[in-house]
C-alpha cells in the first residue's frame, strides 16, 4: 500500500512530511530537482509549461496568489526575505506561510531532540516566523479586532504606499482562521501578542453570531461587524472558522473554544445537515435554504466530526462525496443536489482525501483503504503530467488548468501518505500533533506552556456558555461498530441514492448472478435476457389492455439479497428516467414524403437524434430516398451497403443503442437514418409503451408512432423509389425544390450532392398530437391513397394542415426556448 503511493511521487516524503511545509523539499535528499531546474526562484511550479510562477508576469488569480512570495524551503533561510513591498492575503499567508514555518519547527525540533537529524538546528525557522507574524500584525488594527484581508508586509496598511488599508469587508473563515498559528507563535516565543490578537477577532465574530440560530454570515464588515452575506454553511467563507474553534481547544486546552462550537454544531446539525448533504440556509430564516449546491470545500467537515466524535454523520457525508467523486473522477467545485456539475473546475483540492484519512483512523474500516487508493489512480489517470500534477480545468472534459497550488503538495500527499503508512513509517507519534487547516503539525504539548492572558469577555457571553449539555469525552469506536456491517448499511443508501449512472466496483456474485445489473436506460421489454434478469431481481412485467406493460418488485422474489437491492436500483433509475425524458423533450422534426405519389403532403413526426446535423439549424434539411437497412437492426455491419449508400437507411429501434445503429449506416455511406419502432414512456407506476413487434400488440392499442413507421415501409412495397425530406418542420411544397415536373418520380442523383460527412438520425415516435398531422388519405386506409392527381389535392386541406403544422412547431419551440430558459437558469 505504501509502495503504489510512492510511485506517485517525484518529491520524498522526508523532505515533504518531516518539514511539513507548503512550500519544501529536501536538498540534500532530493532525487528529482524539477522543481529547482523548472521554477526556482519563481513562487511556484507550472506542470504543463514547466516554468516558474512568478507574481506580476503571470495573470493574477486574485487571493489565491496573495501568499506567494517564498521560495523551496532548502533556500529559505539562506535567500528569503520578508521586508518586500508586496501586498498579501493575511488568510493564505496565515495559514500557508506562517504555517509552514511553524510546521517545519515543530518537525525541525522533534528530529532535533530524538538525536537523529538536524542537530545544527538554532530556531532558524521559529524566528523567521516571528518577523512574518509582526509583518501581519497590522492588518489587526481595526476598532472590531478582525483584520483587513490584506497587508503589504513592508508597509503595513493605510499607509500610501501600502496599497491596502481601503477594505471593508471579510470573509468569516478569513478573520476566525488565525488562533492555531498565532497562538503557536506566542507560546513557541513567549510574546502574547499574536494569542491576544487571534483571540479578539475570535471573541468578536462569536458575538455577532445571529443569536436565534446561533449560526454565522459568510461575509462581515470589519468595522461595523454587520453582515454583508448572510447565507451560512460549512464551505467556502466559513469553513476553517468552525474547524479552529474545535482545533484551538485540541491544540491549547481551552474550554472556552469546545463550549462554542458546541452551540455552533448544534445549529449546525439541526439547520444546515440534511443527510448527507450539507446545505447552506439563511442565518435569520435557518429553515430556508439559500441555494441548491455544495461546493467541495465542505468536505473537510466529515474530518471535523470525527474529531468531535459523531461518526455516523461523518460516514454519511463522505460517502456522498465518494459517490460524487467516482461520478465526475473529482469532486467539482461545486454540485448540485442532485450531484451534477455547477462548477466545472478541480484544483486538487485535499479536502475529500483528509475526511478519508480521518475515518480509516477512527474505524479501521479497509473500506477507506480502497477510497483512498480511488483517489489516488484518479491523480495518476487523469491529472499527471510531466512537470507535476495539474489542476482540472474542466471535471468533464479531463482538460487542465496550468497551475498546482502548494496545498496539493503540504495536504493531499501527506493524507495518502499517512492513510497507507504503517506505524513503523513514522519516527514520531502522529497523535503528539493537530494538523492546521493547511496539513501542518504543531505539537499538542503547546497547551502546558503559558498562554497568554485573556482579553475581557463580554459578560452576557458568559452567561450564555452553559457546558451542561455537552459530553466532554470523545466515543469509544469499538463500542460504535459492534456489527461490522453496520457502516456498510450506512453508505449503501447513499452510494444507490448518489449515482445511478456510475460502474459498480467488481463484486463476486453467487452462481447465477454473474452479469452485471440491469440498466434501465439499457432496457428492452421484448428482449429474453432483460427479462431473466428482471425475473432474477424480484421485478415482474403484466401486460396491460392497452398495449403497455407495468414493472412491480417484489424484493422477497428475488434470488438473492444481492439481487433485491439491484432490482430496487433498476426500478428508481427507471422512475428518475421517466423524469428525466419529461424535462428533455425536445420538439420533435418531420419526414415529409416528396416523391410521386406523395408530393410532399404526407408529413411523418419523429424525435430527434443527440448526435449527426441539426436539423433545425439546416435550411435545407436532408433529403434522399429511403431503403431498409440489412439487418433491419442496424446493430450489425450492413450487407446491403452499396445500396445504403447515398440514401436514407430504415432501421427497427432495439437490441443495440442509437450511436451503434448510426456508426453501422455511416460506414456504409447513408446519408441519413430513421429509426422505426419502440419508444417506452414510464408512468407513475411505473409502465413503459411496447415495442411494435411485441406478442399481442394490435392496430388499434399500437401507438401512433408504430403506424407511421408502417407509411413508409407500406410505401416502400408499393412504390419502387420513395424520397423523403428530414427537417424541422414540414415544407409548403413550394419550398420543395423539385428536380423533375411534378408527377414523375424525381432521381435518385438528386440526393447524392447531400452532405455524407454526417449523418442525420431521427426516430419515429408517439409525440405527435394527433392523426391529422400525419395527412392520411381517406379512400386507402390509414396510411396513404395510391394514386392521387396533384390536382386533387383540395386547397383547404393543404392550407389547414399548413397552419396547424405552424401553430404546432411554435408551440414546440416556444416549449424548448423555455426549457433552454430554465437550463441557463439553473447553470
Amino acid at each position: 500500500q505504501v509502495s503504489c503511493l510512492e510511485e506517485t511521487w517525484h518529491h520524498p516524503a522526508v523532505g515533504m512530511f518531516f518539514i511539513g511545509s507548503d512550500w519544501e523539499t529536501s536538498q540534500d535528499r532530493g532525487k528529482d530537482e524539477r522543481s529547482k531546474d523548472h521554477a526556482y526562484p519563481a513562487d511556484e511550479l507550472m506542470p504543463l509549461t514547466c516554468r516558474g510562477r512568478v507574481r506580476g508576469l503571470e495573470p493574477s488569480r486574485g487571493d489565491v496568489d496573495d501568499p506567494l512570495f517564498l521560495g523551496m524551503l532548502w533556500r529559505v533561510l539562506k535567500d528569503v526575505r520578508l521586508d518586500n513591498d508586496v501586498v498579501v492575503s493575511v488568510f493564505e499567508t496565515n495559514i500557508r506561510v506562517l504555517g509552514g514555518l511553524l510546521g517545519g519547527h515543530s518537525m525541525a525540533v522533534m528530529l532535533k531532540d530524538a538525536g537523529h537529524y538536524m542537530q545544527w538546528y538554532q530556531d532558524e525557522l521559529l524566528h523567521m516566523a516571528k518577523d512574518l507574524g509582526l509583518r501581519l500584525l497590522p492588518a489587526f488594527n481595526t476598532s472590531s479586532g478582525l483584520p483587513y484581508p490584506r497587508v503589504n508586509l513592508k508597509h503595513g496598511v493605510r499607509g500610501p504606499e501600502s496599497r491596502t488599508g481601503t477594505e471593508t469587508d471579510t470573509c468569516t473563515a478569513c478573520a476566525g482562521t488565525i488562533i492555531l498559528e498565532f497562538a503557536a507563535l506566542s507560546r513557541f516565543t513567549g510574546d502574547p501578542v499574536f494569542e491576544v490578537h487571534a483571540r479578539r477577532a475570535l471573541n468578536f465574530l462569536w458575538e455577532k453570531r445571529q443569536r436565534n440560530s446561533n449560526l454565522v454570515g459568510t461575509t462581515i464588515n470589519i468595522h461595523s461587524g454587520e453582515w454583508v452575506r448572510r447565507d451560512s454553511g460549512v464551505g467556502a467563507g466559513i469553513d476553517s472558522y468552525y474547524e479552529y474553534l474545535l482545533k484551538a481547544y485540541i491544540l491549547l486546552g481551552d474550554d472556552l473554544f469546545l463550549q462554542r462550537f458546541n452551540i455552533h454544531y448544534a445549529s449546525i446539525m439541526k439547520y444546515i445537515s440534511q443527510p448527507p448533504l450539507l446545505l447552506d440556509v439563511h442565518i435569520h430564516k435557518p429553515l430556508l435554504p439559500a441555494r441548491t449546491w455544495m461546493d467541495s470545500l465542505l468536505a473537510f467537515f466529515p474530518g471535523l466530526q470525527v474529531l468531535k466524535g459523531d461518526i455516523r454523520p461523518a460516514i454519511e457525508t463522505h460517502e456522498m462525496l465518494y459517490q460524487v467523486t467516482k461520478k465526475h473522477n473529482f469532486l467539482p467545485e461545486a454540485f448540485t443536489t442532485d450531484f451534477r456539475v455547477h462548477w466545472a473546475q478541480h484544483p486538487l483540492r485535499p479536502e475529500f482525501a483528509e475526511s478519508t484519512y480521518f475515518l480509516y483512523k477512527a474505524t479501521k474500516d479497509p473500506y477507506y483503504l480502497e477510497v483512498g487508493r480511488t483517489v489516488l489512480d484518479n491523480l495518476n489517470r487523469f491529472a499527471r503530467v510531466p512537470c507535476g500534477f495539474a489542476a482540472m480545468k474542466d471535471v468533464r472534459t479531463g482538460s487542465h488548468e496550468d497551475r498546482m497550488d502548494s496545498f496539493f503538495l503540504a495536504e493531499m500527499f501527506k493524507y495518502l501518505f499517512l492513510l497507507f503508512a504503517e506505524e513503523d513509517d513514522l519516527p514520531f507519534n502522529v497523535e503528539d500533533y493537530i494538523f492546521t487547516t493547511e496539513a501542518h503539525l504543531l505539537p499538542l504539548s503547546l497547551s502546558t506552556t503559558p498562554r497568554a492572558p485573556s482579553p475581557p469577555a463580554n459578560s452576557t457571553s458568559e452567561e450564555e456558555l452553559d457546558d451542561s449539555n455537552f459530553d466532554w469525552t470523545c466515543p469509544n469506536t469499538r463500542l460504535l461498530f459492534p456489527d461490522p456491517a453496520f457502516p456498510r448499511n450506512l453508505r449503501d443508501p447513499i452510494r444507490s441514492a448518489v449515482d445511478k449512472s456510475c460502474p459498480r466496483p467488481a463484486i463476486h456474485r453467487e452462481p447465477g448472478m454473474g452479469r452485471p445489473p440491469l440498466r434501465a436506460q439499457d432496457f428492452m421489454a421484448n428482449n429474453p435476457d432483460h427479462l431473466e434478469l428482471l425475473r432474477r431481481m424480484g421485478v415482474s412485467l403484466i401486460h396491460l389492455k392497452d398495449g403497455r406493460v407495468q414493472l412491480v418488485q417484489h424484493a422477497t422474489q428475488a434470488v438473492s439479497a444481492v439481487a433485491a437491492e439491484d432490482g430496487m436500483r433498476f426500478m428508481q433509475e427507471m422512475m428518475e428516467l421517466s423524469s428525466q425524458q419529461q424535462k428533455e423533450q425536445l420538439p420533435p422534426r418531420a419526414v415529409q414524403i416528396i416523391s410521386h405519389p406523395f408530393f410532399g403532403r404526407v408529413v411523418l413526426t419523429a424525435g430527434p437524434a443527440q448526435f449527426g446535423i441539426d436539423l433545425s439549424k439546416s435550411i435545407t434539411g436532408v433529403r434522399g430516398f429511403v431503403t431498409v437497412a440489412e439487418p433491419y437492426s442496424g446493430c450489425a455491419e450492413l450487407s446491403n451497403a452499396a445500396f445504403v449508400q447515398g440514401r436514407i437507411a430504415l432501421l427497427q429501434r432495439g437490441q443495440c443503442m442509437f450511436a451503434e445503429k448510426a456508426r453501422h449506416i455511416m460506414k456504409a455511406g447513408a446519408i441519413g437514418g430513421i429509426v422505426i419502432g419502440s419508444s417506452f414512456t414510464l408512468l407513475t407506476t411505473p409502465s413503459f409503451s411496447p415495442t411494435d413487434d411485441n406478442e399481442g400488440s394490435s392496430s388499434d392499442t399500437a401507438p401512433l408512432f408504430q403506424m407511421e413507421g408502417n407509411i413508409l415501409l407500406e410505401a416502400l412495397k408499393e412504390y419502387r423509389e420513395v424520397e423523403v425530406l428530414l427537417s424541422d418542420k414540414a415544407r409548403d411544397r413550394g419550398e420543395i425544390h423539385w428536380t423533375e415536373q411534378e408527377g414523375d418520380q424525381t432521381s435518385p442523383a438528386s440526393s447524392a450532392t447531400l452532405d455524407r460527412s454526417h449523418v442525420s438520425t431521427v426516430e419515429l415516435d408517439e409525440s405527435a398530437p394527433d392523426k391529422e398531422e400525419v395527412t392520411p388519405e381517406e379512400d386507402v386506409g390509414p396510411a396513404i391513397k395510391r394514386n392521387p392527381e396533384p390536382e386533387e389535392e383540395p386547397a383547404v386541406d393543404k392550407d389547414s394542415s399548413s397552419k396547424s403544422v405552424k401553430a404546432m412547431m411554435a408551440d414546440w419551440r416556444e416549449d424548448l426556448e423555455a426549457f433552454q430558459q430554465m437550463e441557463k437558469d439553473e447553470l
